[in-house]
């Protein structure tokens, strides 16, 4: 079978299918949180969507509580599980796109949207390779299930639920991160830094500070409030802008000031790819604050994070051959004068790290900075070794499919659904040379490739769940 001609005469459907899911916000909305909507409305009704796609195919779907589902097809005792996901991060800020990031705009062989390379166009390449499956009448010998999360970005809370009710997969892949395959995810930890000193409001400089939205993101946006400041404040930060080659502005309200820097967003596992707001924004402000609690806040961001993604200075950093480096990205910053200051961090650690011994050494090195550290949350590495026979089929789908023999497999800082398996690995649909542009502005899936990935998802089913 053919399967990557097979997806070229379907490529129509394809982009329509996609322009339908990403014009879905998906992003977690708390305001439309409620008991029998777990992650609010958006999750919800992309979660829908796909599952009535399953019904009008006449494939079994199951709802599960609203917090996944799944679309299942073939027979037999065994399972094979597509593990993908339908909610999106945030946009980040509007002005930076080209494209309205719901609009699903094809424009120069690129479909651009929130959600276009994470995870919807690889979940509708995998949906159709299903559908592509189906209508060729290929037996199986297993059943193949399309597991279907709404909660990917934000904890997984949906597949640890949804495995509370369901089987686990005998083997699976997530198409969620890159080809030829990743047998190595790094561990992925929030570490909450909390300031220990609360200043004076009538004395201290700092007023307020805001950045980020999310751990897993690179922050492309900071705002402080500033007050008894220097008569040079002003030059000083024009000075800065203009050196570091960003953009912010400053503004005079009353007797304080307004100040933001505009940065540049990226995946926390790749934090050098971004451009970290908060973290530039403290390093201007390092050199302008002098009052106790404001000095401290802004001296711990720059010391720790200003042009070092590693944590060396906390003795965090750690790499091996498995899966390379330690990554560090303070994702979310806040400061309040009446309260302290606090940054929530995704540490991306490698696969063989001394975690209780590296935290542990951390909390000390905070504490003489003025910080308490506490872990909020911990996802422990996932490896699955590439001598593994599963693993040897799937790096040879993709380099049959694609001529491509030379690229190894790989690791990522990235956490997919893959580390929920037992035995499951991601798989795609980034390919080798293309930018990784999730979690930024003008996030986009190149329309080939969309196309290919079908044909290798296809061919995967057929290799891993087909009668032989």
């Amino acid at each position: 079978m053919d399967w990557l001609q097979a997806a070229k005469e379907r490529q129509d459907e394809l982009i329509q299918e996609l322009q339908e899911l990403v014009q879905i916000n998906s992003v977690l909305d708390e305001d439309t949180i409620t008991t029998e909507v777990p992650f609010g409305d958006g999750p919800l009704q992309a979660l829908e969507w796909l599952l009535a796609k399953g019904q009008s195919e006449g494939l079994l779907t199951k709802n599960v509580n609203n917090y996944a589902g799944h679309i299942e097809m073939g027979t037999g005792e065994d399972l094979l599980g597509i593990l993908c996901h339908v909610d999106v991060v945030p946009i980040g800020e509007e002005a930076d796109w080209t494209y309205p990031p719901f609009s699903g705009t094809v424009a120069d062989g690129k479909l651009f949207a929130r959600g276009a390379i994470d995870d919807k166009g690889p979940t509708i390449a995998a949906w159709m390779a299903m559908k592509l499956v189906k209508d060729a009448g290929i037996p199986l010998e297993k059943r193949v299930r399309m597991i279907i999360g709404t909660d990917e970005e934000t904890g997984f809370r949906c597949v640890d639920h949804y495995f509370k009710q369901e089987e686990m997969p005998t083997i699976g892949f997530a198409p969620d991160a890159d080809f030829p395959l990743i047998n190595a995810e790094k561990g992925i930890a929030e570490l909450v830094f909390s300031q220990n000193k609360v200043g004076d409001a009538t004395k201290e400089q700092l007023l307020l500070f805001n950045a980020g939205k999310r751990p897993n993101m690179v922050p492309d946006f900071a705002k402080a409030i500033i007050q008894h400041v220097t008569a040079s404040f002003e030059q000083n930060f024009q000075t800065f802008l203009s050196k570091n080659q960003l953009e912010g502005s400053l503004l005079m309200e009353e007797s304080r000031y307004i100040i933001t820097i505009k940065g540049k967003a990226a995946h926390a596992m790749e934090p050098d790819k971004g451009i970290n707001a908060a973290v530039y924004l403290a390093a201007f402000l390092q050199q302008e604050l002098t009052t106790e609690a404001s000095k401290q806040f802004v001296d711990f961001i720059a010391d720790v994070f200003y042009q070092d993604h590693y944590g060396s200075q906390l003795d965090l950093q750690f790499e091996d051959t498995m899966s390379g480096q330690t990554t560090l990205n303070p994702g979310i910053v806040s400061y309040d004068v009446h309260k302290g200051g606090s940054l929530v961090i995704s540490m991306r650690y490698s696969v063989s790290y001394p975690f209780d011994e590296k935290i542990t050494a951390a909390q000390r090195l905070a504490v003489e900075k003025g910080f308490s550290l506490d872990i909020q949350d911990d996802s422990k590495p996932h490896y699955v070794s590439e001598d593994d026979p599963f693993i040897q089929t799937l790096a040879a789908i993709y380099r049959r499919q694609t001529g491509d023999t030379e690229t190894p497999l790989l690791s990522t800082g990235g956490g997919t659904y893959a580390r929920v398996m037992k035995k499951g690995v991601a798989f795609g649909m980034l390919f080798p040379g293309e930018p990784d542009v999730a979690h930024r502005a003008d996030e986009f899936v190149v329309v080939e490739n969309l196309v290919k990935a079908a044909a290798i998802y296809a061919e995967a089913i057929v290799e891993l769940a087909g009668k032989k």
